[in-house]
């Protein structure tokens, strides 16, 4: 039986920020290929973790598959900075787009993966027609750009919302991931693997957890998420 491969995509504005280049080798040295990296206007949500230029110097100095999540209400001029950097994956917001397909096309004809993003309470019916044209759904389990703020806790529906965008992905016949964002915990990840989760971006409450080195977290991480493909075979 084939095994699910689950990416851990750790999330560059949760390492640290004064000392960049060398959060980057840590996480390297784990063996994990992909980062994910938040680009953030400061209007659409209120935090600018990297700026444009920062993300370009990232780019020259490390190989892994850069995971671009814009959370901005002007897509167009974001996504073609991000394609002009040389990124793997663009997800941006539906709530923030008035021309979807036009985005969807401007990312897939750079050969760059497609993403498209939803906030929390942002139901799943927006997906009806773009959902084909998708390589990812990115599901904010947090509303975007919050998650300085410990007292924010993941939303109660978020296995419910993961479970049906399965499900709709499953009836459509379509290989679209399923990436998951915000307070992706070591106490969640097994529910929402189980659930059908397949890339998790891993943040302050996961992989840079403080008191533990990034090595220490990841095979912590990596155990959760054993239990939640368990859970799921166990039902089959």
């Amino acid at each position: 039986m084939q095994h699910r491969k689950i990416t851990i995509a750790p999330s560059i504005m949760c390492a640290d920020l004064c000392n960049l280049e060398k959060s980057v080798r840590e996480i390297e040295k784990e063996g994990l290929d992909t980062l994910h990296i938040d680009v953030i206007d400061g209007a659409f949500s209120p935090s600018m973790p990297l700026g444009i230029d920062t993300i370009k110097r990232l780019r020259k100095i490390t190989d892994m598959d850069f995971d671009v999540h814009i959370m901005a209400n002007d897509n167009e001029f974001f996504i073609q900075e991000m394609i002009n950097i040389g990124v793997e994956q663009i997800s941006f917001h539906i709530e923030s787009s008035v021309h979807i397909d036009r985005y969807v096309n401007l990312i897939r004809k750079s050969g760059t993966k497609v993403g498209i993003a939803l906030n929390p309470a942002t139901p799943l019916s927006v997906l009806e027609y773009v959902l084909p044209q998708c390589d990812t759904v990115v599901l904010m389990l947090i509303n975007p750009g919050f998650a300085t703020d410990k007292n924010e806790k993941q939303i109660s529906y978020a296995i419910k919302k993961v479970k049906d965008l399965h499900q709709l992905i499953q009836e459509k016949g379509l290989n679209t991931r399923i990436e998951v964002d915000g307070r992706v915990s070591l106490e969640t990840i097994p529910g929402l693997v189980d659930a059908g989760a397949d890339i998790l971006v891993a943040g302050s409450t996961s992989l840079f957890i403080k008191d533990k080195s990034i090595a220490e977290n990841k095979q912590i991480m990596e155990e959760r998420i054993s239990e939640g493909i368990s859970l799921g075979e166990a039902v089959k």
